[in-house]
């Protein structure tokens, strides 16, 4: 013992252990294999590990196989340690052994320290703590409560904040009549509304995808131990275990069917990666078209203002940048390539167990983190509160050539196209060429042209085309 240290022992043998850890030997060789990457596994993940460890302790104290003064000393400190009052206790690399031994050992280390202070007397980390369990279950265990709770509690949350501004913004400028764009290039006329509601209904597509893959999320392989069979767990343990979680949680977890699918593959997790990355699509979509309609303000398209939130240059003055949404396209690069990882991660499910696990859970509590942070500043600081150049909008629509397609039925498409020509040559309002070109009557052209009118949808006669 020194000021600095203490002596630890495993099954290895000794090595000194910092006086102030609470963490014991295991965490210690871990702490000095993995000097990898400095990033320790999220704030969410070590909570749902610590929530697993409290619900095992209490089914364990139910079935007669610990007693319950022990119990409520682990119980009470994984209760702390899920609330976040040690964090700096839980050190270990995301790059560490495939399966997640070295955090759960540390877990278990350091709640058996905090239960032990508690009861006056030994608590152990792997009799006691770790009773009724293996890594190769509580660490799958702990990625789908962490993803479960975080897509409950902050995502989907965000997401629906995210839709609602989304419909009141439509409901505010959602009758502005402007130039649909296909190609890039000038179309056939749409509201504002109608083109917000594209958005939103992205959005809550989202949040169904999100509710399509709960149940599996929901089915834990806690129970099947070291290889899905069950060794050394109690035969009820995994139900008692799962209603001890959902008590505490209050969402409905439940035994997964099949205990050696769920150690050896990690399938629900790129389900649900697979659903975060068709929400980052969509958020790289509507961001894209904010900057475009955003673009300029005098050479782009200039359709909408977004909010000025800080200078965007630091030798032009006075220029703005779209800055959540460039931050959201980023957000959503990132997103996709945790995909790829945790598709990678899914695939190394090597027989009885996935040897990727931490990277995995890793990946998909960043990307969870990031569209919740990222969706709620999109609503709050972009969408709520950009302006509408109706000017601008209404110059642009006025021009648009395209509109002669209203007149497709009555004319057809050789004399509309001659005519688009002429208004896209001469740089005349389409309904002025027309008058020229055709026998229409003034009024009636006016009917056929009108803008607000074109957005309403259905077909006036003759054919259709593509973009």
């Amino acid at each position: 013992m020194t000021n600095s240290f203490r002596i630890e022992r495993d099954s290895m043998g000794e090595l000194q252990v910092p006086a102030h850890a609470l963490w014991g030997a295991q965490t210690q060789r871990a702490v000095q294999n993995f000097p990898i990457s400095g990033i320790p596994l999220p704030r969410a993940f070590i909570g749902a590990l610590a929530l697993v460890k409290q619900a095992a302790a209490r089914a364990n104290m139910r079935l007669g196989l610990l007693d319950s003064a022990t119990a409520q000393a682990i119980d009470a400190a994984a209760a702390d340690v899920a609330a976040g009052r040690h964090d700096e206790h839980f050190p270990i690399d995301v790059f560490q052994t495939g399966s997640g031994t070295s955090t759960n050992m540390n877990a278990n280390e350091v709640i058996a320290a905090l239960a032990t202070r508690r009861l006056g007397k030994v608590v152990h980390p792997n009799d006691h703590v770790n009773m009724g369990q293996s890594s190769n279950d509580s660490i799958p265990t702990a990625i789908h409560v962490s993803a479960a709770l975080s897509v409950k509690r902050e995502l989907v949350p965000a997401l629906e904040h995210l839709r609602d501004v989304l419909r009141a913004k439509e409901r505010e400028a959602g009758n502005v009549v402007k130039t649909g764009r296909t190609h890039l290039m000038d179309a056939m006329p749409v509201t504002l509304g109608q083109e917000l509601s594209g958005w939103r209904t992205q959005v809550e597509h989202g949040i169904e995808r999100l509710a399509a893959v709960t149940h599996r999320l929901h089915a834990l392989p806690q129970g099947g131990t070291a290889v899905g069979t069950g060794i050394n767990a109690h035969p009820e343990f995994a139900v008692r275990f799962c209603q001890e979680l959902a008590d505490l949680t209050a969402v409905a977890f439940e035994p997964g069917r099949n205990y050696f699918e769920g150690l050896s593959s990690q399938d629900t997790a790129v389900e649900l990666s697979g659903q975060l990355k068709v929400i980052a699509v969509s958020l790289m979509k509507i961001a894209n078209d904010l900057r475009w309609m955003n673009s300029g303000p005098l050479a782009g398209l200039g359709e909408i203002a977004l909010p000025a939130l800080q200078p965007g240059s630091s030798i032009m003055p006075g220029k703005v940048n779209p800055v959540i949404p460039e931050a959201t396209t980023m957000v959503a690069a990132k997103v996709i390539g945790n995909d790829t990882t945790i598709t990678i991660g899914g695939q190394s499910g090597n027989f009885q167990l996935n040897v990727m696990l931490p990277v995995i859970a890793y990946s998909l509590l960043e990307s969870i983190r990031l569209l919740a942070n990222v969706s709620r500043l999109l609503a709050d600081q972009t969408i709520a509160g950009f302006t509408v150049n109706t000017g601008r909008i209404a110059e642009a629509l006025e021009r648009n050539p395209i509109l002669v397609t209203a007149l497709n039925p009555v004319i057809g498409y050789e004399k509309g196209a001659a005519i688009a020509k002429k208004a896209y040559a001469e740089g005349k309002p389409i309904r002025e060429v027309a008058a020229a070109m055709t026998d229409l009557p003034p009024d009636e052209l006016a009917r056929l042209l009108d803008p607000a009118e074109l957005t309403r949808g259905g077909i006036k006669g003759g054919s259709s085309g593509g973009g």
